[in-house]
């Protein structure tokens, strides 16, 4: 097996290309090893001393190294290297519960209005952020002020640029088709 790392734009994050699926679905974010309990291999690689937070894409995951930590990305490469083959080799399912969170429904106008929204998250922002190993998610939408909510997921979330994508990237696209969005958040 013959895995890929790749730098990001957040230098306390790097993304594991393995070359097989991580995730078939959707997307998870472990930031303690309280989290980690649904998935075998997020529990190894929380066992690594210097491991901070875990985020699993569709085919890669991205490793958040303690900003406490004295040790160094070549340091712990190694022994992350070393849990995600193992557990690749192991055969045992990437998680153990499929629990999925309960989604707000919205209707008419304003379910109109999401649905474009989250069309060109998926089309259009998504693909992009992923190549640096983060993910976006809609969160919520203020028809009232026009705010809308995002999380920022993986190695995005606490990176220095994830501000200015928002800003200078996501909000302006999002104002130019979706002319009821005035404002974007950053839900933390």
């Amino acid at each position: 097996m013959f895995i890929q790392t790749e730098a990001t734009p957040n230098p306390d994050v790097i993304k594991f290309i393995p070359g097989q699926d991580v995730l078939d679905t959707g997307t998870r974010e472990f930031r303690t090893a309280d989290d980690a309990k649904s998935s075998p291999l997020a529990e190894a690689l929380f066992r690594i001393d210097g491991v901070a937070g875990l985020f699993f894409g569709s085919d890669f995951l991205t490793v958040r190294r303690s900003p406490e930590s004295d040790l160094i990305w070549a340091q712990l490469k190694p022994p992350i290297l070393a849990a995600i083959m193992d557990f690749y080799s192991s055969g045992q399912p990437i998680l153990r519960d499929a629990a999925q969170k309960d989604e707000i429904v919205y209707e008419g106008e304003l379910g109109q209005i999401v649905a474009e929204i989250k069309d060109l998250l998926d089309t259009r922002v998504r693909p992009a952020v992923a190549q640096d190993g983060g993910d976006i998610e809609f969160d919520r939408f203020d028809l009232d002020t026009g705010t809308l909510y995002l999380h920022m997921r993986g190695a995005c979330s606490g990176c220095p640029s994830s501000s200015a994508t928002l800003r200078q990237g996501v909000e302006s696209l999002m104002k130019h088709y979706v002319p009821e969005v005035k404002t974007i958040e950053q839900v933390l």
